[in-house]
């Protein structure tokens, strides 16, 4: 299904975040695909120095990123916010508890009741589930999006928690 754009302005090319991402010393990617990120993913699997572990479940996603963050690696979680719902558990009774950091790239699908049935009801509320989960979170615009980045890597280092950035249809390809 095409989404249409939730965003103005022109996408950051996923080439230009992989790369952010990997200056800011983000070394290990895992997630469950999405649509909406597909161009980032293939970025990803395209690049020798950025190992990308695909999941079935977004639990499992997070506790791979927790074991990478143990062995000193700095992970990046990929998810449309579906997958939320999914990893509520791992990550309020693994991550959160044990303060083990990592970036959450989550696809915001059903942004303003525009897309699938199937994705309204967690569009309507994935904001609220990271609210009441205790992660901070931005929603960047594609101008914003590396200085959110930024701001969501200095939130980990400061917390020890992970943080989130949403991304609605348009910020990246």
């Amino acid at each position: 299904m095409a989404h249409a754009s939730a965003v103005a302005g022109e996408p950051v090319a996923p080439e230009a975040l992989v790369g952010a991402m990997k200056g800011m010393g983000y070394d290990f990617f895992t997630g469950v695909p999405c649509s909406l990120v597909s161009g980032l993913i293939a970025e990803l699997e395209r690049d020798p120095e950025t190992p990308y572990y695909a999941e079935t479940r977004e639990d499992a996603a997070v506790g791979l990123a927790c074991g990478a963050m143990l062995a000193g690696r700095r992970p990046v979680v990929l998810m449309q916010n579906s997958g939320l719902g999914v990893c509520i558990n791992a990550l309020s009774s693994l991550s959160m508890m044990y303060r083990t950091p990592c970036l959450l790239l989550i696809t915001w699908r059903g942004y303003q009741g525009n897309d699938a049935p199937e994705h309204i009801l967690m569009g309507e509320v994935c904001d609220r589930l990271l609210e009441t989960l205790g992660v901070p979170y931005r929603v960047p615009e594609p101008e914003t999006l590396l200085d959110d980045l930024r701001w969501a890597t200095e939130q980990q280092r400061a917390s020890q928690i992970p943080v989130a950035l949403l991304l609605r249809s348009g910020v990246t390809l």
